[in-house]
C-alpha cells in the first residue's frame, strides 16, 4: 500500500546530486542533438580475428578487440574522405551554403569507461593517423588508457577544467572549443568508437558527434551458414550511426560494408609485407 501525501507511510527524502564530473558529456549532448542520427548495423565473422588474437596471446602479445576495430576503421574511412568528414553550416545570413570539411587523417575518438573521484563517467581518448597504425601501435594507445589514474593524464585537463568552471562558463567554453570545425578532429575525432563487449550487450546505437559513429557488441558464439552448411562462429554486431547531414545512407552503407570485408578478411600477413595501400587521397579507387 502506498502512502498519501496527507498520512500514512512517508517516502524516503529526495536528494538533489550535482554532476560536476559528467558535465563534459551534458555539454556534448546538447550539441549533438543538432545531429540527424541514422542507423545501421550489421554481423561481423570474427573467426579469423578470435584466431589472430589466439595465436598471438600463445606468443605473450595481447590485442583487444577494440583494437582490430580502430585498424579497420583507420583503413576504411581514409578509402571514404566523405565520411570522414564534418559539417560547416551556412552563414551570412543563408548566403552561403552548408559545406564539409573532408580530414585526411583518420582520428577516432574512444570511450572510456571510467572512475572519476568516485564518480563513474565517461572519457574520451583520441586516436591520431589510424589509417596508417599498426595493430602494435594502436594497441599500444589503447594500453595508456587502461591503467589507473587515467583521468589524471594531461589529454583530460581541459574536462578537469570543465567540471569545475560555473555552469555558464562551461557552455561558453565548450562552445568556443568547436567555433572552428577545422580544429574539430583534436576535440571529438573525426570518427567516434565505442564498445561494450565487456558486457552482455549484443548490440547498441548512439551518435559520438562526429560524422561516423561506431559501436561494437559482444563477441559471441552463433550460428552461421558457410557454403550451404550450418556452422558456429565467433560474432560481434557492427552498429553504425552517421549523421545525414554529412553523408548519405548509401556512403554510410559502403563503409559498414568494407569494415565488415576489412575484420572478417583480417590478414595481418598483409601489414607486415607492407602491400596495404595507404595512399592518401586516393579514395574509393583503394576499395577492395
Amino acid at each position: 500500500m502506498t502512502g498519501s501525501p496527507t498520512g500514512g507511510t512517508r517516502s524516503a527524502p529526495v536528494r538533489a546530486h550535482p554532476e560536476d564530473r559528467r558535465r563534459h558529456t551534458l555539454y556534448f549532448l546538447e550539441h549533438a542533438a543538432r545531429q540527424r542520427p541514422v542507423h545501421l548495423d550489421t554481423d561481423i565473422d570474427m573467426t579469423l580475428i578470435e584466431a589472430h588474437r589466439s595465436d598471438r596471446r600463445a606468443a605473450g602479445r595481447r590485442y583487444s578487440v577494440v583494437t582490430y576495430l580502430l585498424h579497420a576503421t583507420g583503413r576504411v574511412l581514409h578509402r571514404h574522405p566523405e565520411a570522414n568528414a564534418v559539417l560547416v553550416p551556412g552563414r551570412f545570413f543563408g548566403l552561403r551554403g552548408p559545406r564539409t570539411l573532408r580530414f585526411g587523417e583518420v582520428t577516432a575518438k574512444l570511450a572510456l569507461d571510467r572512475t572519476v573521484d568516485g564518480e563513474r563517467t565517461v572519457l574520451s581518448a583520441l586516436l591520431p593517423a589510424l589509417e596508417s597504425a599498426s595493430l602494435d601501435e594502436i594497441q599500444h594507445r589503447v594500453d595508456r588508457y587502461r591503467g589507473p589514474g587515467t583521468e589524471q593524464l594531461p589529454e583530460f585537463r581541459g574536462v578537469r577544467l570543465l567540471g569545475r568552471l560555473p555552469v555558464p562558463l562551461g557552455r561558453l567554453a565548450f562552445a568556443a572549443a568547436l567555433r572552428d570545425p577545422a580544429k574539430r578532429p583534436g576535440i571529438f575525432g573525426t570518427v567516434a568508437v565505442s564498445s561494450l563487449g565487456h558486457r552482455p550487450v549484443d548490440g547498441f546505437h548512439s551518435s559520438g558527434g562526429t560524422a561516423i559513429t561506431l559501436c561494437a557488441g559482444r563477441v559471441v558464439d552463433r550460428p552461421v551458414v558457410r557454403d550451404g552448411r550450418l556452422a558456429v562462429a565467433p560474432v560481434m554486431r557492427l552498429g553504425l550511426t552517421f549523421d545525414h547531414r554529412v553523408v548519405d545512407g548509401g556512403t554510410a552503407a559502403d563503409v559498414l560494408g568494407d569494415l565488415k570485408h576489412e575484420l572478417e578478411g583480417f590478414d595481418d600477413g598483409a601489414e607486415e609485407d607492407g602491400i596495404q595501400p595507404l595512399v592518401r587521397g586516393a579514395g574509393a579507387d583503394l576499395r577492395p
